[in-house]
């Protein structure tokens, strides 16, 4: 049997430690790089929940499937969990000033329960192209709804058949899509009983927070399937910035955060059904 020299022992153990370093480096580098991409993503998901109070998963789901190749369930799943901590941090100052309808918001997601949880089981079973497709016909009427101005007029109470409506179309989409329903609360609350938009942004956090953990739990069979890893510091961002916007929009006119965020939404769901059934 030929023996091996020292010299070329030691050779062999160097260039696999070396190997096995710059392995590492690149592992190291590209985890750093998505990291960052999640911190960005966040940055923008939290400015759009707290100037706006809605469309926190409009953004974080196309985001979760298309920059992190996420497959849509999970990514639906995801964004709720980011949402519920976006949302939280951009609610605080709206309770805080008095921007919130409490028992609105707390009979649309309580009588929603049912429609979010039954959607939840469904879900599982349409594929992903229907789900994108799905979600995009949802943002583009989101995005529609955005483009309507309020009528200057005194604030109406809500009916209860008005908001069991509401409470079952919110929670199905949740359940379906991930999305909070704020998109839909708010256009029903400003525009049919005449709601300040500030105090319809704050209701509208509410019911996304409350509605995304029931889904989220509703949700629970998925949570091993899911990396968690990009989603925690998408949260993490979408946080803090979640709380300086919610500060700042009682200062921005809310016409031209209403009209950037349909031109966002518009192009989302060109981009997705493009993506799905074209590309």
């Amino acid at each position: 049997m030929a023996s091996t020299s020292p010299s070329h022992s030691s050779k062999v153990r160097l260039e696999n430690t070396l190997r096995d370093f710059s392995g590492g480096v690149f592992i190291c580098q590209t985890t750093q790089m998505e990291i960052i991409s999640a911190l960005i993503a966040g940055c923008a998901i939290g400015a759009v929940l707290g100037f706006v109070g809605a469309g926190g998963a409009m953004l974080t789901v196309p985001i979760l499937v298309y920059g992190f190749n996420f497959p849509t369930h999970q990514a639906s799943v995801a964004a709720i969990a980011v949402v519920i901590a976006a949302a939280s941090s951009g609610l605080y100052p709206r309770i805080k000033s008095g921007e919130v309808l409490f028992k609105e918001a707390l009979i649309i997601s309580g009588l929603g329960a049912v429609a979010n949880i039954g959607a939840a089981q469904i879900v599982k079973n349409i594929s992903d192209s229907i789900l994108i497709t799905g979600f995009s016909a949802v943002i583009i009427f989101a995005g529609f709804t955005m483009l309507r101005n309020p009528i200057q007029a005194p604030e109406k109470k809500i009916p209860l058949p008005t908001l069991i409506l509401l409470s079952l179309v919110i929670g199905s989409l949740t359940g379906f899509f991930g999305i909070g329903g704020g998109f839909l609360a708010i256009p029903v609350l400003v525009l049919a009983f005449n709601t300040p938009q500030n105090k319809a942004a704050g209701t509208s956090l509410m019911i996304i927070v409350l509605n995304s953990v029931i889904a989220l739990l509703a949700h629970q069979s998925s949570w091993s399937e899911i990396n968690w890893k990009t989603p925690l510091f998408m949260a993490m961002s979408a946080v803090i910035i979640g709380q300086l916007a919610g500060k700042k929009s009682a200062t921005t006119n809310p016409v031209l955060l209403r009209k950037s965020f349909a031109a966002l939404l518009f192009s989302i769901a060109a981009f997705s059904i493009i993506k799905t059934w074209v590309l």
